[in-house]
């Protein structure tokens, strides 16, 4: 049996200590308009000697710009700008600021403790605690559903993980009878001198996908399945080479049954691009779903080539082994996301009803055991439904 052992950092800091190593590269960001007169407010993360990182539109009302640091204001220009992932750096020449150490999402688990650092409604160097609710793979990294509390001036602060690293920049709240929040992840700041755009204002997206993004998450997290598909139809329309924008009108598909379409718009987000793991995934479950379970074998392959950690994927490949015929195989696949995630309870579930086919009843008591301690609920199920008969 597989050791039931926690996950996350060995060594995680307290929240006093990401704030005492931290907050020397949080700075505030002031926006003026040609006159000096201020036209906004925000926060921003040195990743740079010289160079600090913020929200676009923190920045996109403003002709001039300083940043606020250790009491001090500093003169700032725009240096790199990425409109469409709402990512844009300053440079501040005069600024000693240290850079903080960069992260990476790959990594991150639902659930993980991670800190806000910013300046909301003004209020400098304001530290709040939460954890990822929710993961979404996009383009070039996963977007960061978070709960630690975020306002209007953290936009453009510094997300970070239980090792102070940084993670994102908390971007956009929702609240619609809860607040959702999010934040863009680093490997966006990361790719951005290569990705910067020399549009000006007027060609700017009238949204960019990060709001598309939020949006589509909130109504999906509201399960408001005939907004979902609106949003994303017209996200598709207005970014037709965003490959997340294809990705949700997939969901949005599949969720009214559209299998036929949900494979379309999977297809359409991975010729954009093919690199994109959750859309694999999407695809070999809508393949799963039409019958076509060779293709559905195919799809996941893709998907844990690109991602080979993610634990719902496994499960879907194990069940697609499984309809197949290829227990074996059904159990190995099974067996993958439980060293990923050993809280994962339907992949024990199923692990234990593929061993119970294959005639393997001298397991299924271990695997009850370990449900108990998961969910004793399905527990129960499983040992009136696959130990008793």
């Amino acid at each position: 049996m597989l050791l039931v052992l926690p996950v996350g950092p060995l060594w995680a800091k307290t929240a006093s200590e990401i704030f005492e190593a931290a907050s020397p590269s949080v700075v505030t960001v002031h926006v003026q308009d040609a006159a000096g007169s201020p036209k906004g407010l925000g926060s921003g993360v040195v990743i740079g000697q010289g160079v600090v990182v913020t929200n676009c539109h923190v920045i996109e009302d403003g002709v001039r710009y300083s940043v606020k640091h250790a009491g001090r204001e500093y003169p700032a220009a725009a240096r790199h700008t990425d409109w469409n992932r709402d990512v844009c750096s300053l440079s501040v020449p005069d600024l000693a600021a240290r850079p903080v150490p960069l992260g990476s999402t790959r990594q991150l688990k639902v659930g993980q403790k991670v800190y806000a650092i910013g300046a909301p409604q003004g209020l400098e160097l304001t530290l709040s605690e939460g954890i990822i609710s929710a993961l979404r793979d996009v383009t070039g990294g996963r977007y960061l559903q978070i709960t630690a509390p975020i306002s209007p001036g953290s936009s453009g602060g510094g997300l970070f993980d239980e090792e102070g690293r940084l993670i994102g920049l908390p971007t956009f709240y929702l609240s619609e009878g809860q607040q959702l929040n999010f934040a863009v992840p680093v490997e966006w700041v990361q790719a951005l001198p290569q990705r910067q755009s020399a549009q000006d204002a007027s060609s700017r997206p009238s949204q960019s996908s990060s709001q598309w993004l939020a949006r589509a998450i909130a109504l999906e997290q509201k399960q408001d399945w005939p907004a979902l598909l609106q949003h994303a139809q017209a996200w598709t329309r207005n970014q037709p080479k965003e490959a997340v924008a294809w990705f949700a009108l997939g969901i949005a598909y599949g969720r009214f049954g559209e299998t036929a379409k949900a494979i379309e718009a999977f297809q359409q987000a991975l010729r954009i691009d093919p690199q994109y793991a959750a859309a694999w995934a999407g695809l070999g479950f809508s393949y799963h779903r039409s019958g076509e379970i060779v293709k559905a074998i195919e799809a996941y392959q893709q998907a844990l080539r690109i991602d080979p950690q993610d634990a719902k994927t496994w499960g879907g490949l194990g069940l697609a082994y499984r309809h197949s015929g290829q227990t074996a195989k059904a159990i190995e696949a099974f067996q993958q996301p439980l060293r990923i995630d050993p809280q994962y309870a339907m992949a024990w579930y199923f692990l234990g009803a593929t061993y119970r086919i294959e005639g393997r009843r001298g397991e299924l008591i271990g695997v009850y055991e370990a449900l108990k301690l998961i969910d004793r609920k399905m527990a129960e199920e499983f040992f009136n439904k696959i130990v008793l008969p």
